[in-house]
């Protein structure tokens, strides 16, 4: 019997301290089920559980939007801080993607992996070695390259 995302994810999560980057990334398109999942790890671990396109808003509320693009990367860095958990679950990351905040989401969440493991919900796939995000046209699309890159990614099938 195939194993769970659920249960990749908490193997994974044991053996990822050994990397630079304590970043996994959980690459399925939209209604995969990867919220479900990160619920599922989150009632198994107490991993703390965020909804990041719900916090930022409400810390950038009364941002102008250029202060927003400056100040997305401190803000999302104090909401892991405050976090005492080693691990952190992170799902709805959209609004790291807008194109307005001027952010690049991976090198982001890849900076804030270095002493916390970060598990995030990736609306994307897998496609020819590249880590995609949105299709290729859309004003929000990401290609990442995965080989060389120190990325661990779990993509289900």
């Amino acid at each position: 019997m195939a194993e769970s995302l659920a249960e990749q994810i908490l193997g994974k999560i044991a053996v990822i301290p050994e990397l630079y980057h304590r970043l996994m990334i959980v690459a399925a398109p939209t209604g995969f089920g990867k919220t479900r999942t990160l619920q599922e790890v989150h009632q198994r671990t107490s991993a703390p559980l965020i909804n990041v396109n719900l916090e930022l808003s409400r810390r950038m509320l009364d941002l102008t939007e250029r202060q927003r693009s400056l100040q997305l990367p401190r803000l999302l860095g104090e909401m892991i801080d405050e976090i005492k958990e080693n691990t952190i679950l992170l799902d709805n990351i959209e609004i790291l993607f807008d194109v307005a905040l001027k952010q690049d989401p991976l090198r982001l969440l890849q900076g804030l992996s270095r002493n916390k493991t970060i598990v995030v919900s990736w609306n994307g796939s897998i496609e020819n070695d590249f880590l995609t995000y949105a299709v290729p046209g859309h004003p929000e699309y990401r290609r990442y390259p995965t080989r060389g890159g120190g990325l661990l990614i779990i993509a289900p099938v």
